[in-house]
């Protein structure tokens, strides 16, 4: 009789039950939930790169710290920013998941933000303003160790909010779409355009007026409105969470692609079923159904052939269940796969290296040439040489809405793909322009250098004859930068979504480390036998725009790797594009079971 009440009153909490859980399952709402997602990251980026664009002019005009010693923290801080992700990705793929993962990033910025502003206004945090005299003399007072403390305190923390938020925002974005619609997907192809357009958005912003404040008119002010800006983004991130689909995470990552490497030298001895077509040699290795309902299964492929004995079934190797009894002993096909699609992709991130040391190279550069140039426009307004940069991001955000609205339409007509051009392609025209926009870059140096040599060391040149090549490499990064965040997102696997978010940044930093080398090696090669050096402490008396020809071979080299690697590229192919019925149960599974994240974080 009792357990008759208990199963009674079990069944009668499961139906009570039963409206909570329908309400949580939810089909992902798409473009509804992008004005939260992408104001939280603009307003992040604002605030982030507030702090961050203006740093080195901080650390040596308000903190008194030497120039050389204030690069080196500058450049510690970035490099240590864009490799971060790569950890945060990690955490969120196989611990946290997105939701959380930003969640905790945003608060992380948050006071970062607040410590670093905290320097700049309590009296306690700041050494005393040192007069220009004393700078000169070297007599300024050093900052304490508290204030040293809680600066630095207050960049880790900014380290690690960027090392969550950068890997998840953007796929936290596309988990919203469903990728099963084909609507979906073409709005998923203006969503990058437009999350990179908003963004760039808020680094001219940071670029011009928040560093003008900064310098001009009050260090305190102008790091208070990134606080500001950082508090806003969080209220508008989670005043969307009634609508965000949360993706669970799905174990390490990594763990899985070790696996498949050993089992595949553990079985190396052995042959596969048969020298058949590969659609009937998938039927014969270890195929069991994909983990969670956003994963789509991968079919077998050819390429890295040798990878496919991970799945060769032997005698013991099959629980009753049908798992594997030891999963470093045999894998199955879906893990095959996503470990042959990291194998793809990684040769194409190294052509990006290149396509941003170029970049990196003018935005070194470029301040150098500005300081040496007419920066006047107009007789009443003088453009900061730090500032002279935005051009390029300007172009950037004027480029990208005409290539998603015009271009690509009109492409898509001649080509029928979603896109206009393929994703390699994309990257690839980036690549062309690049290195153009590095012989223009070489060719107004020369220019300049002349006119500076004749009147005194400095040229009479308008600074907006630097435009060219910041337009051009503007235009550049919207194919190549932007085409590499579309590649990374749709091309690894679905579990891998934030790691694909951080491989950007990733290239990014090895970038600035290529950039460092380049600088180094070339400075001592072009100094031998007694010669002045390409790059020199004056601009004027070296070979800039040397530097810059040199760069543009490398460009061409690059491209050349590029389509190389291009040409061996195999498109990651989904199940459910390829038959019906998986595209059916795949679209009912991602309407039906998807959960909407309805609280905070800590759920």
């Amino acid at each position: 009789m009792a357990a008759g009440e208990e199963g009674g009153q079990a069944r009668q909490i499961d139906r009570a039950s039963e409206p909570a859980v329908a309400a949580r399952r939810r089909k992902p709402q798409g473009w509804k939930c992008m004005p939260f997602i992408i104001a939280n990251e603009t307003f992040e980026k604002a605030a982030s790169f507030g702090v961050a664009a203006n740093l080195t002019t901080y650390l040596v005009k308000r903190f008194s710290i030497g120039q050389l010693q204030a690069t080196n923290i500058t450049n510690i801080f970035f490099a240590t920013l864009n490799l971060t992700p790569l950890l945060g990705a990690f955490i969120s793929d196989s611990y946290l998941g997105r939701f959380k993962t930003l969640a905790y990033g945003c608060f992380a910025t948050l006071l970062g933000i607040l410590g670093v502003t905290l320097t700049a206004s309590l009296p306690a945090l700041k050494p005393a303003i040192c007069n220009q005299t004393s700078q000169l003399g070297g007599h300024c007072n050093s900052p304490s160790t508290l204030q040293l403390g809680v600066l630095y305190l207050s960049l880790g923390l900014l380290t690690i909010g960027g090392g969550a938020i950068r890997p998840c925002s953007l796929p936290f974005g596309v988990d919203q779409f469903d990728q099963t619609d084909e609507k979906s997907r073409k709005g998923l192809n203006s969503y990058y355009n437009w999350y990179y357009a908003t963004s760039t958005a808020a680094l001219v912003f940071s670029m011009t007026v928040l560093i003008y404040i900064q310098t001009n008119i009050s260090w305190a002010i102008g790091f208070g409105i990134p606080t500001f800006f950082m508090f806003f983004a969080i209220i508008i991130f989670f005043a969307g969470a009634r609508f965000y689909v949360h993706v669970p995470p799905e174990g390490s990552i990594f763990t899985g692609i070790a696996q498949v490497f050993v089992a595949s030298f553990k079985k190396r001895g052995l042959n596969l079923p048969c020298s058949c077509d590969i659609s009937e040699q998938e039927l014969m290795l270890y195929n069991p159904p994909t983990r969670g309902i956003r994963i789509f299964r991968l079919p077998l492929t050819s390429q890295f052939r040798f990878l496919n004995k991970g799945a060769i079934m032997r005698d013991g190797d099959i629980n009753d269940d049908g798992s594997a009894r030891n999963s470093w002993e045999l894998c199955s096909i879906q893990q095959i796969e996503e470990a042959k699609c990291l194998i793809r992709i990684v040769p194409i991130s190294f052509s990006g290296i290149l396509c941003f040391v170029a970049l990196a190279q003018q935005f070194t550069f470029i301040i150098l040439q500005a300081f040496t140039m007419d920066c006047h426009l107009g007789p009443h307004f003088e453009i900061p040489a730090g500032s002279v940069t935005s051009i390029s991001l300007i172009a950037l955000i004027v480029f990208i809405p005409i290539y998603d609205q015009l271009m690509v339409p009109l492409v898509r007509k001649l080509t029928g793909l979603e896109g206009g051009i393929t994703l390699l392609q994309r990257q690839g025209v980036g690549l062309v322009i690049s290195p153009i926009s590095m012989v223009v870059a070489g060719l107004v140096e020369h220019k300049r250098r002349d006119s500076a040599l004749s009147n005194g060391g400095i040229s009479s040149m308008t600074v907006l004859w630097l435009a060219p090549q910041l337009v051009l490499m503007g235009i550049a990064e919207a194919f190549n930068a932007v085409g590499q965040i579309e590649f990374y997102n749709k091309q690894f696997p679905e579990h891998m979504q934030t790691l694909a978010g951080s491989l950007l940044f990733c290239t990014i930093a090895g970038a600035n480390y290529v950039s460092t080398a380049l600088v180094k090696i070339t400075t001592k090669v072009t100094a031998r036998n007694g010669n002045t050096s390409w790059l020199t402490e004056n601009i004027n008396n070296g070979k800039l725009d040397y530097y810059y020809y040199f760069i543009a071979i490398l460009g061409v080299l690059n491209l050349f790797y590029f389509l190389v690697c291009s040409h061996y590229y195999q498109y990651k192919v989904m199940s459910f594009h390829a038959e019906e019925s998986i595209k059916t149960h795949a679209k009912e599974a991602a309407a039906t079971e998807i959960e909407i994240v309805t609280s905070a974080p800590s759920k």
